[in-house]
């Protein structure tokens, strides 16, 4: 008897509703991409690089490696229109082991930049209501490194907006894709607010901004390799939306032009605001802003915002960073869910997580579980220790759902690719050997959040062989 391949599993499992049109799946691209690291990380950047332009060509080139593998995904999201997006790609290509370690990392690790983004929502509220009130607060020691943990009520607020959103995500697809749609029309008027406020009305603004306030030095390969990781984060997303495939209407359509068009529109986006924030302040307040060095310091952005709207300017723009947190927010709740939900189907979770709700024909359990368990994790860490553990382990298998593409041209030649990826195979190859050097590069500048990864990422393997036997035992219908 032949045994069905990871696509006809896909296929056969009960369909989820393909609502979300070609406007919503960009906009949940977009939305899933833009979250708060446009507004904090050009501050640890700056710590790390020590120049304007420096920081700026970390940025794009962030960018561009991100387009190089949206193209990639691309190919293996039309090729594959279904729910599970890059779990699904490496188990094609790589097999169960390797699949399910991909959907327990995006499950357990990658969820820690669900609990970065609450945390940053709670930073973002906090300039407009003071929440001082911290009751634990220890130094913890760990492979030579102070690492700061604290627990109060930024961390409750943190704790309930992941919460509130992934009880939002259960009321079905339509509804998340249009209050997608709005949460992302928002953010993107934030940021317009900044570009064009930093340029047309900050009255400091200057050219001279773009110089480091001593000569510039170059700082190392690692150093900006560490920059780039930051702002990797801020990039990050772009890998969600083919995660909801499943409910994508025209999928070898939409999904490729909303995931390359998306990937664009943000990189225009961040390279503006960016240059903005040089131009409306000096260097060194870019350097003081809110980082894990300055945790009391207003973010970069609002400091930028501050320059044409007054003392008032930064409890403004919280607003408008609050909508762009939850925007992501939300949009990384509904994506990830489809993850455990793929996963307990294949009989790699339980199988309650792969359980539709009756009405809202969503997968309600599963995204109960993602979102309690980001909650955990908010109370674990500062907002950059947890997107330094998520970023070194999504970026592994990144590159491995990447590298899925020559595996699959090699071994399904005539398989159905409405869209091959552009530049292949110099662009996916490009992608594949950069996100190599960025992992290599971060066990050196942040060894205590990858090795935390790597150990987060190994404790699925025996989930996996007590499910992988748990399936074999069980009896044939």
């Amino acid at each position: 008897m032949t045994q069905a391949t990871p696509t006809e599993t896909a296929a056969a499992r009960p369909q989820l509703v393909r609502g979300l049109t070609f406007v919503s799946t960009t906009a949940l691209v977009i939305g899933s991409i833009i979250g708060t690291g446009i507004f904090f990380k050009a501050a640890v950047m700056s710590q790390q690089v020590g120049s304007p332009m420096l920081v700026l060509a970390a940025w794009v080139a962030a960018g561009l490696l991100s387009l190089a593998g949206a193209l990639t995904y691309a190919e293996l999201g039309g090729m594959m229109p279904y729910a599970g997006g890059e779990y699904l790609y490496v188990r094609t290509a790589y097999g169960d082991v390797a699949g399910f370690l991909n959907g327990w990392m995006r499950c357990v690790v990658a969820a820690g930049g669900m609990s970065a983004l609450g945390v940053g929502f709670a930073t973002f509220l906090s300039a407009v209501i003071p929440m001082p009130q911290v009751w634990v607060h220890h130094t913890l020691h760990l492979l030579g490194r102070e690492i700061q943990w604290q627990f109060g009520m930024k961390e409750v607020v943190a704790v309930a907006v992941i919460l509130l959103l992934g009880g939002l995500n259960c009321a079905g697809i339509a509804f998340s894709g249009n209050l997608q749609s709005l949460l992302t029309a928002g953010k993107i008027l934030g940021i317009g607010i900044i570009v064009l406020g930093a340029f047309l009305f900050s009255g400091g603004g200057s050219p001279e901004h773009f110089r480091p306030p001593s000569a510039p030095q170059w700082t190392g390969i690692q150093a900006f390799g560490a920059a780039m990781l930051s702002a990797l984060w801020a990039y990050d997303g772009w890998t969600y939306m083919p995660m909801v495939a499943g409910e994508v209407k025209d999928p070898e359509r939409n999904l490729p032009r909303s995931l390359i068009l998306g990937v664009v529109v943000v990189l225009a986006l961040y390279g503006l605001a960016n240059v903005a924030y040089f131009w409306a302040l000096p260097f060194h307040e870019i350097l003081t802003a809110n980082s894990t060095a300055h945790r009391d310091a207003l973010p970069v952005a609002a400091k930028a915002a501050g320059t044409f709207l007054g003392s008032h300017g930064p409890a403004i723009m919280s607003f408008l960073f609050m909508l762009s947190v939850a925007g992501a927010l939300n949009a990384v709740i509904l994506s990830t869910a489809r993850i455990p939900f793929t996963m307990a189907h294949d009989s790699l979770l339980p199988p309650k997580l792969g359980h539709l709700h009756p009405r809202s024909l969503v997968p309600v359990w599963a995204i109960i579980a993602i979102s309690v368990w980001a909650g955990i994790l908010a109370l674990s860490g500062t907002f950059d220790q947890l997107t330094d553990m998520s970023m070194f382990a999504s970026w592994a298998f990144y590159a491995l759902a990447a590298s899925s593409v020559f595996v699959l041209r090699k071994r399904a030649p005539d398989a159905p690719r409405p869209y091959k990826a552009w530049g292949y195979p110099v662009v996916p190859a490009l992608f594949v050997l950069t996100a190599a050097w960025l992992l290599v590069n971060s066990l050196q500048t942040i060894p205590v959040e990858s090795v935390m990864g790597i150990v987060l990422i190994l404790l699925g393997l025996p989930v996996y062989f007590f499910y992988k036997s748990k399936a074999a035992g069980a009896p044939r219908a």
